[in-house]
């Protein structure tokens, strides 16, 4: 069977290229918050986040070299992998004190096993400060990573799912990103409430032509404790279908070049809080009709060819 890698340029096949072996994530939670939360642009975040697994009180991560620690130990049974990237993944991960900022990411970079950085924030968090400090981890030959959250490239549809941001933020923090050198990989969801696959082809097509380095994509699921599960349950909300979502996923890896790298192409959710499209809890299943759908398209071009 034709695997992933043999349709689309993944991150995984990126860094092998790069670095001449395995490179995996350690994803970490440095129990940040969000400004769509705390109440400096909003309160209860984005329609789809989960709200009951916040507790600012309660929520006490590890220790980032614990979680370095626990995550290279699973990781290295799993696939033998002795170099990672620190994801920090959890929230606004830029939403802080450059000098804490610093501390934090100092403190993951001091093991010599990790290359890098990929830092998960929104787009109206990314102060200079911040986009200087990344640039001086990549000038001393780091792996740094700018993860944007845009999700998609139409105001009313951020402003439905109350992001607290629009498209101006995003293009603003990715011109002075790439200013710096530094790479980005943006963020994007299909199935978003009033979308379709025009909007995803045209939110694509805004994204390549402002210049983004890689790409993640996920559909839309509901979780347990949202305002989206409300809409949901009140059948206001459809998700997607995995056929739905295949074709769409399929169709902007096609209109996406060959350089713009694919971090992901589907998002799972835990069976515990997941209501809905039950197929999101499947990783496997959904990228495998990706990877088929790619190659029936391409075998379906050479015939008519």
């Amino acid at each position: 069977m034709t695997t992933l890698s043999k349709q689309v340029p993944t991150f995984g096949q990126y860094l092998l290229k790069r670095y001449g072996e395995r490179v995996h994530k350690i994803a970490l939670d440095a129990a940040f918050t969000c400004p769509n939360r705390d109440g400096s642009k909003g309160s209860g975040g984005c329609t789809f986040c989960n709200n009951v697994s916040f507790s600012p009180n309660g929520r006490q991560p590890r220790p980032i070299k614990a979680q370095l620690t626990a995550g290279r130990r699973v990781i290295r049974k799993r696939t033998g992998a002795r170099k990672y990237l620190a994801y920090f993944q959890a929230y606004t991960n830029t939403y802080d004190e450059i000098e804490r900022l610093k501390a934090l990411y100092d403190e993951a970079l001091s093991d010599e096993d990790i290359i890098g950085l990929s830092i998960g924030t929104r787009p109206d968090c990314v102060a200079d400060s911040v986009l200087d400090l990344l640039a001086g981890y990549q000038r001393r030959g780091y792996e740094i990573w700018l993860e944007l959250g845009l999700q998609s490239a139409f105001d009313e549809t951020l402003a439905a799912v109350n992001r607290g941001h629009g498209f101006r933020e995003y293009a603003q923090s990715v011109t002075q990103a790439r200013q710096r050198g530094l790479k980005v990989c943006t963020h994007l969801i299909a199935g978003l409430p009033g979308e379709t696959a025009r909007h995803n082809s045209e939110t694509l097509r805004r994204v390549l032509e402002l210049g983004t380095d890689g790409l993640k994509l996920h559909p839309l699921h509901v979780v347990k404790g949202t305002q989206l599960a409300n809409s949901w349950r009140r059948g206001d909300y459809q998700p997607l279908s995995l056929a739905a979502y295949v074709d769409i996923a399929a169709d902007m890896v096609e209109q996406t070049p060959s350089s713009v790298v694919w971090h992901r192409l589907t998002g799972t959710a835990s069976e515990s809080i997941l209501l809905a499209p039950l197929w999101c809890a499947k990783k496997w299943r959904v990228l495998n009709a990706i990877t088929n759908e790619l190659q029936r398209r391409r075998v379906l071009c050479r015939q008519v060819a």
